[in-house]
């Protein structure tokens, strides 16, 4: 066979699978786009700062749990969120002087790159997502992260709300993630070049 040949062969093999792979991630983006997350980065990977983060977790999971209770869409839980950041920022700057640290906190709304993760039951795709961020002094330690919109903090199931969130379609790729797992780690390397370029 031919060098040409060969070359031909591969070039349409690729293809094949880029094309495959462009309803998987349209599917993915469709969880992308339905869903808000909490992002928290620690000040340092310290003990202290790790436990400070946890204790900031712990304070804001409280205060978003009726926060976006009666929002329908991401729209409206980010609209929640803009209208909260300065008192959430009051409540994380507020858990730092409790504890005897002189940083500071600072929240805002913006897109954060997300690597897969995989759950018990359900899978969320690699990629950019809307994320109420908070920074705990330098940022420079471990984050800790969850999904505040549509409320599944809590890692244990896959929810109706998220199924509700999100078409049909979507939600049964994030269910039943162990029948995607290639394609997952495909659209994983493809947001990671896309995030690299952009």
């Amino acid at each position: 066979m031919s060098k040409r040949i060969k070359l031909s062969l591969c070039f349409g093999l690729i293809c094949a699978v880029l094309l495959s792979m462009t309803n998987f991630n349209a599917l993915c983006d469709d969880l992308r786009q339905n869903i808000l997350r909490l992002h928290i980065i620690a000040n340092s990977d310290s003990a202290s700062d790790q436990e400070l983060k946890l204790k900031i977790r712990d304070v804001i999971l409280e205060e978003t749990s009726s926060v976006f209770a009666d929002a329908d869409s991401l729209s409206v839980a980010e609209g929640k969120a803009q209208e909260k950041l300065s008192h959430f920022n009051e409540i994380a700057n507020q858990v730092i002087k409790e504890n005897g640290f002189d940083y500071k906190a600072e929240v805002s709304l913006g897109d954060c790159f997300f690597e897969t993760r995989h759950y018990d039951t359900f899978t969320l795709p690699a990629g950019n997502y809307r994320s109420l961020i908070i920074k705990l002094g330098e940022a420079k330690g471990e984050n800790w992260w969850c999904v505040v919109f549509p409320s599944i903090c809590i890692p244990a199931a896959f929810t109706s709300d998220l199924r509700d969130s999100v078409n049909e379609k979507s939600a049964q790729i994030a269910e039943q993630s162990d029948r995607y797992i290639i394609k997952f780690k495909t659209v994983e390397i493809y947001e990671k070049i896309k995030n690299f370029f952009s």
